[in-house]
Parts: structure tokens; sequence; C-alpha cells
């Protein structure tokens, strides 16, 4: 952070502010004209853009990643960003043609997690997608009709924990996804999901099971799915 603006009830209530970064006091009315919300918390703080390069993040070598394709909803940008963070993801990556990660409400919705984990932005999709196959990252694709249910795929990653002498012989036989593997989950638009082009070009097209009445679940609920599964068998 840059700078942060308070107002003396703010500071007075969080004193430890005054302490970290340079502060700057303002009236209420003064916070309210720099606020985007309509009730806003007391503090305004200016941050630089924290983005990352793609192949800085790639250079590491990352486990799991979460990518967004053209997600532009920002309460759905900032919920998943926010559930990669908490599964322990390396990385987040927004494809051209997302929503603005530094948008405010975006920014809101991630309750902190934008500072946790590198960000990438504006990334072509199929520029991304062949990066990513040149590094044997497996890309699995979100989808309501995937071919493989993401429940079995639990089932067979705890099947190999239990009994890791034969793990090495189901993989040589079975030409299903492994939620062990480094992994890039792929999760697309609130109202078309990924595209044709998209889902061929994915290694495996993945659907969260639906036990109930509703048509599918929220693009950022389903990603809090799939990341905590691919992350249960990453750290097993």
């Amino acid at each position: 952070m840059d700078d942060v603006y308070l107002t003396a009830e703010t500071l007075e209530r969080y004193p430890e502010f005054g302490s970290v970064v340079p502060v700057r006091m303002v009236t209420a009315e003064v916070l309210a004209a720099m606020s985007s919300t309509v009730t806003p918390q007391g503090a305004v703080a200016v941050c630089r853009f924290i983005d990352s390069p793609l192949a800085t993040v790639l250079e590491r070598r990352p486990r799991l990643i979460a990518v967004l394709v053209e997600v532009r909803d920002p309460g759905n940008a900032g919920t998943i960003l926010r559930a990669a963070d908490s599964a322990g993801a390396d990385a987040v990556i927004f494809t051209a043609g997302s929503v603005d990660i530094y948008n405010p409400k975006a920014v809101r919705s991630t309750v902190g997690s934008l500072f946790h984990l590198p960000v990438v932005v504006g990334v072509e999709t199929q520029d991304l997608l062949a990066e990513l196959a040149g590094r044997s990252m497996t890309t699995l694709a979100a989808d309501g009709y995937g071919d493989w249910n993401l429940d079995e795929l639990q089932d067979a990653s705890a099947a190999r924990r239990l009994a890791p002498s034969s793990a090495s012989a189901q993989e040589e036989q079975s030409p299903s996804p492994l939620l062990e593997a480094p992994t890039a989950w792929l999760f697309g638009n609130e109202a078309q999901g990924l595209g044709p082009d998209v889902l061929a070009k994915a290694d495996y097209r993945v659907s969260v099971p639906v036990y109930g009445l509703a048509e599918s679940l929220n693009v950022g609920t389903a990603a809090t799915v799939c990341l905590y599964a691919s992350a249960r068998a990453q750290r097993g």
C-alpha cells in the first residue's frame, strides 16, 4: 500500500494503522466521495497493481492453478480467487475478456486474498493452453456435461492413497485424470461456460455432480469444489 486515507474515528478505533503505512486524515464526507461503496468503512487504501507475468508464475513449477476464462462477474472472480487462496493454489490466471480483478467489487470480494498469491491477467486463452501443455500441466475443464465425474475422481484418488503400491500400474492402465497431478482448472463464463475451442484443447472435461433439482452450480461454487478436490488429492 502506498497511502491510507482514514477518518479520525477509524484511526481512534484502529491506532495500529498509523504505525504501518503513511496515513492521510480526511473527513467522512471526503472519504465517502473517494469510495465506491454506499457505506464506506472509514478507510481507503491506495495500492499498486500487483499482477505477475505468466512466465514468472510457470517457472515456479506450480501444482495447482485456477484459470478464469472470460469470467466477467466481479463477485464470482473474487470468490474464485479467494477459494484458490484457501485451497493453497499457486496462482490464479485471468484470460483476456475476463473482468478486471482491480475492479473495486472484485477486490472487496477477495477479502485480501488478492495480496496472497500470484495473479496473471490478460493472457490469450489459446496461448495459455499451449504454455500449460508444454510444461506438462494437466488442464481440467469444469463442464456440466463433462465426461468425468468429480466424485469418482476423488474416490479413485483416495484409493491410490490407500494402495500406493498399485498406483503406478493404475496410472498406466487408466486414461482418467489424476487429481494429484500438477493441474490447471479452467472455469468459464457465467452464462456460456467454456467455449468449444477451449473444451477441445483441455485434457479432460470434468463435471461436478448435482444431486438435487438445481440446474447447475454458480461458477464460484463449482470452482471452490474443484480446487479443494485437487488440493486434498495433492496433499494426501
